[in-house]
């Protein structure tokens, strides 16, 4: 009878000894179970079976032919350690079932009981022997493989007792901890350092081990922090029982899935971004079948057809919404693609839309085709209204008015824009206003003409222009600004033109302006304003060489006056008359075209008419058609300028011709301008300089300058002929004046010291000063010294002498002129002064050649208060005369050094100052003042020898 199901069924069995007993075995296993069996008798040939064959199991007896059957076991330990073996034996002891099984047997059965052969039992520890050997070999391959996944370099295992504390830790484990594992094995697995950061990492794990000691599976992810990043782990938990069922080990096992999580939320990101990018996108993606069924609708298709992407999949094909016959297939199954188709389509709301369209070859799904459509209707209309612009622009290189400019941008706004309104300021500089220069019909329409604004930033243009800011309204009625609220205009924007004026465009409907319609808009205007600044840099142009011309002539002109200047500078230098020089400056000034006419006269006696004294030129009889009066008005302006002593200009003579009956004998002789200059020399008028021109305009203000200089070059040079005649005549006019004036320095100072002040000479050390000797007396001389030092006129007082103490000689350094120096200008001689406490009296020496008149008009216009006391003519004897010589014979210096020294007493005898004094007084040294005096000395004895020996002679 057969075992069901024995261990024996599957195995090879080798039986080993005696067929006394192996042979009735052999039959009772066949019998009983359905392995296989192979006897043989000897040890050798067991060895053989076994190293040739499979074998499961071994049987042997105790005693074989050629070795004892424990022998056997032993050498088999070697080479089949595992193999199960039974022994059995007729001869059994205790002895040899202790050494049997020392020598690794399975199992020791005795073969003979006391009812024969046990052969049933045989079999039935034979059976228990290989079965238990197979548990074996399932244990240990069960360790191999936990070892093998313990070990596994990817996964942490962690192996806790059924109370949770770690007993065994691999090295990936390890790995994840800072700290030496074995210092924490013993330890609660949830309490370790992997865990013990986050209280809700260690309730989780808590959990799940409390889970596994029940018998149950679990799993978790955790988060544990790391140094640089936090690392996500996932745990699984599993409990290990025994054959009873009883939990004897808990196996944990941890994957660090960081990476995965990363690349989870990476990806589910992506796809957010991929969708969110889609759905706002303008370009829109659609996929269809080969029979143009949609296989796939961008989520963003309403942005260009205002459709959603079910209204589109229910109108059809795509022919319905991109039109038919799109593309050639052809063309497309030979290059895959086809790039920038342009077709024109109509949106949900009716408004066209031009599209350029890619369509590509794909395989996706159940897709083939693939559109790619861009809206480009701005682009097109940008590219429409550039090419506008352009034909605007050339038409702006051949406009030369700011009005034409403006008259093409409101006419070209419309064939641009869809804004019908505009209009065009430009600023007025002189009156600061803008004023509209062109407007549409359609503003004319819908907000009336367009009045002028001040440039005050009130109004919504002035606000533009001046801000220089561009202002866009949606709804123009929303600002505080708008001046006319009647107006139907809504959407307006102002975009200032630079510094000419403002550009206004506008429109009925409320947000009429779009980003390309703004866009334009400031491109038109910029244009307008690169031509309008053309047309000022070209007008700018024009103007400036209308200047440099006017400058050209006017410079060559100059050049001519300044070249006839410079002829008369040198004849009046070298001129010994003044006929000479009036006769002179006349022909000079007539010589070249410029001038056609010029006379110099002086006022007469009795001060009414100014008679000619010289002239030169085309005069014409003119100076004898009338009498020139000397009025401030309706005379020739030398009697103009006569009267008012100021230059007089006659642009244009024609210019009231009635009321003025000397333009009329001017205009008959081609004088058509005239300019009259005084002959002023130290406030003393030597005459009257008139030109006249046979043009308009002739005396522009530079040839007014250089004329004007030329009139006082002439006075000075008449003054200067003055005074040489003055040395030269023997018979004077001696001139006495009262004065009381405080502003005369030495009345001011003998008033202020109520003494009695004489002038006695004086010395010019500079243009703007000199200084003067006088003599004081009836007062202490170093009070009046020390009052004369505050004295604002009076730089320095030097005492010279003090006879006693009511009188003495002073030098006065002077900050100003004195009166002596500007007489001695006009040829006169300043002879003496006395100031006293009562008044002054001037006595001036006047020559013969020397209008006393003009001597008297100068004392009386520089000083207030002055009467004539006394008039008489004297003749110069010759000594007068060589005495004059010699003092101009002498420098500053040496009239200076020689005057201080006779006032100081030095050539009285005995000496008052020695020359030391003096020239400690003179800042000199006294080497300095010694040679000085006898540089004097030499030369006045030189003219008064050489003059008595030639005297001598010529008797």
């Amino acid at each position: 009878m057969r075992d069901a199901g024995s261990p024996l069924d599957t195995a090879q069995v080798l039986v080993v000894g005696s067929t006394t007993w192996s042979e009735p075995f052999s039959e009772a296993l066949t019998a009983s179970t359905e392995a296989t069996i192979r006897t043989v008798e000897t040890t050798s040939e067991a060895l053989d079976t076994v190293r040739q064959r499979s074998v499961d199991c071994l049987v042997t007896g105790a005693s074989l032919d050629d070795e004892s059957g424990i022998g056997l076991v032993r050498q088999l330990q070697e080479s089949a350690p595992a193999l199960p073996v039974v022994l059995g034996t007729t001869d059994g002891s205790e002895a040899l079932a202790s050494e049997a099984i020392e020598a690794g047997v399975s199992d020791y059965v005795p073969l003979t009981g006391t009812d024969g052969l046990r052969i049933d039992e045989l079999i039935e520890r034979t059976g228990k022997a290989l079965q238990s050997a197979r548990q074996a070999i399932t244990q240990r391959e069960r360790a191999r493989q936990f070892d093998a996944v313990f070990h596994d370099t990817q996964t942490a295992t962690w192996v806790l007792d059924p109370d949770g504390s770690l007993t065994r830790v691999n090295q990936t484990g390890r790995a994840m901890l800072d700290a030496d594992a074995d210092t924490v094995i013993g330890d609660l697995f949830w309490t370790l350092p992997w865990w013990s950061q986050s209280d809700a990492t260690e309730r989780d794990i808590r959990n799940l081990v409390a889970a596994a000691r029940d018998g149950q599976f679990g799993n978790a992810v955790v988060h544990r922090p790391a140094t640089a990043t936090n690392r996500v782990i996932e745990l699984s938990v599993r409990p290990v029982e025994n054959d009873f069922g009883e939990v004897t080990s808990i196996v944990i096992e941890g994957i660090d899935i960081t990476e995965q999580v990363t690349l989870d939320r990476d990806l589910r990101q992506s796809e957010e971004l991929h969708r969110v990018t889609l759905s706002n996108m303008t370009d829109t993606v659609l996929m269809t079948n080969e029979a143009g069924d949609y296989t796939y609708v961008c989520p963003n298709v309403h942005f260009i057809f205002g459709y959603t992407d079910e209204e589109i999949r229910q109108q059809g094909t795509i022919d319905t919404l991109l039109g038919e016959n799109l593309f050639d297939r052809a063309e497309l199954a030979e290059k895959g693609v086809l790039k920038n188709i342009e077709c024109t389509v109509t949106d949900k709301a009716g408004h066209e839309h031009t599209l350029l369209v890619n369509v590509r070859e794909v395989s996706i799904q159940d897709g083939t085709l693939l559109y790619s459509c861009r809206d480009i209707t701005k682009r097109k209309r940008r590219e429409e209204a550039l090419t506008t612009l352009q034909e605007t622009a050339r038409e702006f290189l051949y406009t030369e008015t700011n009005q034409e400019i403006a008259q093409h941008i409101v006419d070209d706004v419309l064939s641009v824009f869809d804004v019908s309104a505009s209009a065009i300021y430009l600023h007025d500089a002189e009156t600061n206003e803008l004023r509209p220069v062109a407007q549409s019909q359609a503003m004319t329409e819908h907000h009336g003409p367009l009045p002028a604004v001040r440039t005050n930033a009130d109004t919504l243009p002035s606000h533009s222009f001046v801000k220089d800011e561009t202002l866009v309204f949606d709804d123009v009625h929303t600002s505080d600004r708008l001046e006319n609220r009647a107006t139907d205009l809504r959407s307006v924007m102002f975009i200032p033109l630079g510094n000419h004026g403002v550009f206004v465009a506008g429109s009925t409907a409320v947000g009429a302006f779009d980003d390309v319609t703004q866009e334009l808009t400031d491109l038109l205007a910029a244009t307008a304003e690169a031509a309008l600044d053309r047309v000022a840099r070209e007008s700018q142009l024009r103007k400036q060489d209308r200047e440099l011309q006017r400058q050209n002539e006017q410079l060559t002109a100059l050049n001519q006056i300044n070249n006839t200047i410079r002829e008369i500078d040198q004849t009046i230098v070298s001129a010994e008359t003044k006929e000479e020089i009036t006769h002179t400056v006349c022909e000079r000034l007539t010589d070249t075209d410029r001038f056609k006419f010029a006379w110099i006269g002086s006022v007469n006696p009795g001060g009414t008419t100014v008679e000619p004294r010289a002239w030169a030129g085309t005069e014409q009889g003119y100076l004898d058609s009338q009498s020139i009066a000397v009025a401030a008005s309706e005379t020739d302006p030398a009697g103009q300028t006569a009267a008012t002593g100021d230059v007089t200009m006659i642009s244009n003579v024609a210019a009231d011709l009635r009321n003025a009956p000397w333009r009329s004998d001017a205009l008959t002789r081609d004088f058509l301008s005239v300019l009259s200059i005084p002959l002023v020399y130290n406030d003393l008028r030597h005459g009257i300089l008139t030109i006249y021109a046979d043009t308009k305009d002739a005396f522009d203000e530079t040839t007014r300058t250089v004329l004007h200089e030329l009139g006082e070059t002439i006075a000075s040079a008449l003054s200067g002929i003055e005074r040489k005649h003055a040395l030269l005549t023997t018979s004077v006019a001696r001139v006495e004046f009262v004065i009381d004036d405080e502003r005369f320095l030495l009345s001011r100072l003998a008033q202020s010291t109520g003494c009695t002040i004489a002038y006695e000479g004086g010395i010019q050390h500079a243009p703007a000063g000199n200084s003067v000797f006088v003599t004081v007396e009836d007062a202490d001389v170093q009070a009046v010294a020390a009052a004369a030092a505050d004295m604002t006129t009076i730089d320095d007082v030097t005492q010279i002498s003090d006879d006693d103490t009511d009188s003495g000689v002073l030098r006065l350094e002077l900050s100003q002129p004195f009166l002596a120096l500007e007489l001695a200008d006009h040829g006169a001689i300043f002879r003496e002064a006395t100031a006293d406490p009562e008044g002054t009296t001037l006595v001036v020496d006047v020559p013969q050649s020397v209008d006393v008149r003009n001597i008297a008009q100068l004392v009386d216009s520089t000083f207030s208060g002055v009467k004539l006391k006394r008039k008489q003519t004297l003749e110069r004897g010759i000594e007068q005369d060589r005495s004059s010589e010699f003092l101009t014979d002498l420098t500053e210096r040496q009239l200076e050094v020689i005057q201080t020294a006779y006032y100081s007493g030095y050539f009285e005898s005995p000496r008052t100052n020695s020359g030391e004094d003096i020239a400690s007084m003179l800042a000199i040294s006294p080497p300095a003042f010694y040679q000085h005096v006898r540089t004097v000395q030499r030369k006045l004895f030189t003219a008064l020898f050489e003059e008595r020996s030639v005297s001598g002679r010529e008797s």
